[in-house]
């Protein structure tokens, strides 16, 4: 079940909540990112670029970037069933806030760890 997206115009901060309704989700950046690595993408191929992910939840994320006309699906065999996933024009248009995202996480990273008190809690 797809969710009814609003829109937030109102207020200082709106736009961000407006851009974390599309993307929030466990794996929705992630998959963007893979997408925008790879250009198009098998279900299959997701699922192993996201081991830790379901295939019931993988689904369901893909169906909402889908609804939110973020990615597009394209069947390109029924037998055996092939579908190949990337992302829409509108979708190509989260390139700069996904790669500061991955930059970010990169920064993240290196300084957790040098972070001797973050390294000792894992």
């Amino acid at each position: 079940m797809v969710q009814e997206r609003h829109i937030y115009d109102c207020q200082a901060g709106c736009p961000v909540e407006s851009t974390l309704q599309i993307i929030s989700g466990k794996w929705k950046s992630v998959i963007i990112y893979q997408l925008l690595q790879h250009s198009n993408l098998h279900f299959g191929d997701l699922t192993r670029a996201l081991p830790d992910c379901s295939r019931r939840m993988l689904a369901l994320q893909l169906e909402e970037l889908i609804a939110d006309h973020v990615i597009t699906k394209t069947v390109i065999s029924l037998r055996p069933l092939k579908t190949e996933y990337q992302l829409s024009e509108f979708g190509q248009t989260l390139s700069p806030v996904i790669n500061a995202m991955a930059t970010w996480g990169t920064y993240y990273n290196q300084v957790a760890q040098q972070d001797v008190g973050y390294c000792n809690l894992q």
